[in-house]
């Protein structure tokens, strides 16, 4: 099925709007799920990144979630006083240091992540299988495409 241009633009555009809508909705959700810890939206972020990615330094958080070094640094400090990371010295180079997802923080990552889960689930329940791989492939090849 060809698309004319306006077509296009208007098919476009719905997409950036509902995926804007289903952002906004998931960081409500995720904002409703952290009330249950002592932990902030912005905290719970780097702990993601580092879930992820490993340890990193404070400088490579920073640029990751687009916040200021100094503010970075305080959201780290606060993250260490709760047990949930802790600084380490890099092993080849004493000069640098890594921020380090202790167990606390991963244990409350992997709860927060499967009340999200289970949140979705709920939501698709009434896909269907081949409804719900067309969405994952289609999600996974637009985020291959962004990165």
């Amino acid at each position: 099925m060809e698309f004319d241009v306006n077509d296009y633009r208007n098919v476009v555009a719905n997409i950036e709007k509902d995926l804007r809508y289903i952002s906004g909705i998931i960081k409500q959700k995720g904002r409703e799920l952290l009330n249950d810890y002592s932990i902030t939206l912005p905290q719970f972020i780097a702990l993601q990144w580092l879930f992820d990615e490993g340890d990193m330094t404070i400088g490579e958080l920073s640029t990751k979630m687009y916040l200021a070094f100094s503010t970075t640094t305080d959201l780290i400090d606060r993250l260490e006083k709760n047990d949930l990371v802790k600084r380490v010295r890099d092993e080849n180079d004493r000069r640098v240091v890594r921020v380090h997802l202790l167990l606390e923080g991963k244990k409350l990552i992997d709860e927060v992540i499967k009340k999200r889960q289970v949140y979705l689930m709920e939501l698709f329940k009434e896909y269907s299988q081949e409804d719900l791989v067309q969405i994952q492939n289609n999600l996974m090849r637009l985020h291959h495409d962004m990165r």
